[in-house]
């Protein structure tokens, strides 16, 4: 067991990175620096157009400005200590950075995960009580949903945080990724992390089961109404608006339980490095263009966006 010497002595963590050669940290820098400022500027495209065009104020795309703005937080998390590390070849974070990549990226990825859940429930209400939709899902419901999203979103990493402040560190050890995170700590703590894992698989798992079964289990009944459906245009255009929202749930549970499943053995390190930079980078850009590309909507609305730029500049 360590003392109380050595942990005075423990200020900071290394973080082993990406890659070690020069030229490939460059080149890193800069694919990923135009990855995120894609990513924070076809969020906030979305963000602003819910937020300034009255024909998008809706429960559907009141919810997919709550997911743009998860997305610029998610990926902001990880994205800029990453850019930075990648510039001036540094190694080292410190334990108060390290704690706050550990509460902050968690946070938005639960939120994210109850966010989804939401917005199944908006899309069962459309499609499976169309006539009492503007009822049910009204702007105190969206908003009370929203509240719950990122309470609970916050509230889960935030036990797991300070249950972390229990652990010891005896000396600086590496942690063999980008950032910090649960697992990570969990493998170089000289304390037994036993309660803290415990707490993960008991009060996380059971939660997080319970969102993903709300999440899956309203598309039982969606998919159940749109074959009751007689035309086949009814069927197309009913299950159009479920589309975007599967292909994003598809994406992010499935990068999620590859990463933390499937490539969290001690020999799959660079695989585990690799999946964790799409979740955190690529997926934040993805889910704004799989929304935007097919919708008629939003398309209409940047359009009206643009020419109103342009009226405002000739004039």
């Amino acid at each position: 067991m360590c003392n109380m010497r050595n942990l005075t002595k423990i200020s900071f963590f290394t973080l082993v990175g990406l890659s070690d050669h020069p030229q490939t940290m460059n080149a890193l820098f800069v694919l990923f620096l135009l990855i995120y400022l894609m990513t924070l500027i076809t969020n906030l495209v979305i963000f602003f157009l819910v937020l300034t065009d009255y024909h998008l104020h809706n429960p559907m795309y009141f919810f997919l400005a709550n997911l743009a703005f998860l997305d610029m937080s998610y990926s902001s998390v990880t994205a800029p200590r990453m850019l930075f590390d990648l510039v001036t070849k540094s190694r080292s974070i410190s334990i108060p950075a390290c704690i706050a990549q550990v509460f902050f990226y968690p946070s938005f990825a639960c939120s994210e995960i109850f966010l989804l859940s939401a917005m199944s429930y908006d899309r069962y209400i459309a499609i499976c009580h169309p006539l009492h939709y503007k009822l049910i899902m009204s702007w105190r419901v969206c908003t009370h949903m929203a509240s719950l999203v990122w309470v609970g979103g916050c509230s889960l990493p935030l036990v797991h945080t300070l249950l972390l402040l229990r652990l010891s560190f005896c000396r600086t050890s590496s942690i063999h990724n980008f950032f910090c995170d649960l697992p990570h700590l969990y493998q170089i703590t000289c304390t037994d992390p036993f309660i803290n894992i415990m707490a993960v698989f008991l009060l996380s798992g059971s939660i997080l089961l319970g969102v993903f079964l709300l999440t899956f289990l309203p598309y039982v009944f969606i998919f159940s109404t749109i074959l009751r459906i007689c035309s086949k245009t009814g069927k197309r255009k009913a299950f159009s608006t479920c589309t975007s929202h599967l292909t994003v749930v598809f994406i992010f549970y499935g990068s999620i339980l590859f990463i933390y499943f499937v490539l969290s053995s001690s020999n799959m390190v660079n695989l585990n490095k690799l999946f964790t930079v799409i979740s955190s980078l690529i997926n934040p850009l993805l889910n704004p263009l799989i929304y935007s590309l097919r919708n008629k909507d939003l398309n209409e609305a940047l359009m009206r966006s643009y020419y109103h730029l342009k009226l405002i500049q000739a004039s």
